[in-house]
């Protein structure tokens, strides 16, 4: 079937970086577009950012803009979230979701939803 499974969480001091995967399994990631969300506990969800089918648009949520990055290499059928400066409110699950033929945008029409890699920035 086809998903995303994401990996590369961990624990991280402050100002220390990760970089997060987000791998496509038996799908054509060239075909759409990745975002990344975040949700700490007992918060909504939150839109890190995306990237485009091209990966010439990008686009970062206010919170993260200037520390992470988003590339991605449809080759490998992955997406990666770079992470620079991480900070303890920074912590949470991240997760990606692709939309076929999506844009570099926030939507609400993803096709599918990885399960999600924790990210713990300690204090």
């Amino acid at each position: 079937q086809k998903q995303l499974t994401e990996s590369g969480g961990g624990l991280v001091d402050i100002g220390g970086s990760l970089t997060l995967s987000c791998v496509a399994s038996r799908l054509d990631l060239s075909d759409y577009s990745v975002a990344w969300f975040r949700q700490a506990p007992g918060s909504e969800r939150e839109f890190v950012g995306a990237i485009s089918r091209s990966g010439h648009d990008i686009y970062y949520g206010a919170s993260v803009k200037g520390r992470f990055f988003i590339s991605r290499d449809d080759a490998k059928k992955t997406a990666y979230l770079r992470m620079n400066n991480l900070k303890p409110e920074d912590t949470a699950v991240y997760s990606c979701a692709v939309e076929f033929f999506g844009a570099a945008i926030q939507s609400n029409n993803y096709d599918y939803w990885g399960r999600g890699t924790q990210v713990t920035v300690s204090s």
